[in-house]
This record gives structure tokens, C-alpha cells and sequence, in this order.
């Protein structure tokens, strides 16, 4: 079953049919492929990666430690659209990951700061706040 599942995993930045017959599969069906499958929205822009990341967020918390790994990375660019295209899409994930946005909102690298990171975590903690609140 894994090895099926490896050739589903993506083969390039437009791949779409790939990651429309991992949907289909859906989770936890795709939990072992998950680590390779967070490797395609490294760059939002990629097809790949907008046809990724819908699947990506509907997991919800069980994505959590292999999100950490990445926001807790040197890829500042991979940690933005991360946040952008996943975590946001996901309160369940978003919840759980609170730890690491709040340290990404008050104690950003210079890198994560000139990516925008330390904003879009600052603002997707009030809209949980806000939620909290409602």
C-alpha cells in the first residue's frame, strides 16, 4: 500500500493529476506520505502546491509534527506559504501549532520578518482569539 502511495506522490511542480488521485484517497489514507506531500507547497505558486494544499489543511491536527518541522526550518519561504496555504486554512492545525505562530509573531528571525511571517502569524492568533471570543 505505501509504495502505491509513493507513486502518487507528486513527480513535479505541475503534477496536478497526482495530487487530485491523492484527494481522492484522502486522509488517513495519505498519512505516510504526508512528510513528501509538505514538500510541494514550498512555493505557493507551483500548481502542484494549490492542488496540495486544500488536502493538506482538511487533515488538521495530525499534520501538526510534520508542520513543526518545517516552521521550525531554515526555510523561510517554505514557512510562509505553509502558514498561508495551510495553517490558515485549518483552525484544528492552527490550534495546535499556536506555540510555534506565537513564537513566530513575537520573535521572528530576520528572515522570517522580511518574509512576512511574523505578520500572518500575529494575524491568524487574533482571528483564533476572535473566534474564541464569538
Amino acid at each position: 500500500m505505501i509504495s502505491d502511495l509513493r507513486q502518487l506522490i507528486p513527480s513535479d511542480k505541475h503534477d496536478v493529476r497526482s495530487a487530485e488521485a491523492l484527494a481522492t484517497l484522502g486522509y488517513p489514507t495519505i498519512e505516510p506520505v504526508l512528510p513528501q506531500l509538505l514538500e510541494w507547497v514550498q512555493d505557493g505558486n507551483w500548481p502542484v502546491a494549490q492542488a496540495l494544499s486544500p488536502l493538506l489543511a482538511s487533515v488538521g491536527a495530525d499534520l501538526a509534527p510534520h508542520a513543526r518541522t518545517v516552521l521550525n526550518g531554515a526555510d523561510d519561504t517554505w514557512k510562509y506559504f505553509l502558514i498561508q496555504a495551510v495553517v490558515t486554512k485549518s483552525p484544528a492545525l492552527a490550534l495546535v501549532l499556536m506555540p510555534e505562530l506565537k513564537r513566530l509573531a513575537s520573535h521572528a528571525t530576520p528572515g522570517e520578518t522580511a518574509e512576512g511571517i511574523d505578520k500572518m502569524a500575529d494575524e491568524l492568533i487574533m482571528s483564533m482569539v476572535g473566534r474564541s471570543n464569538s
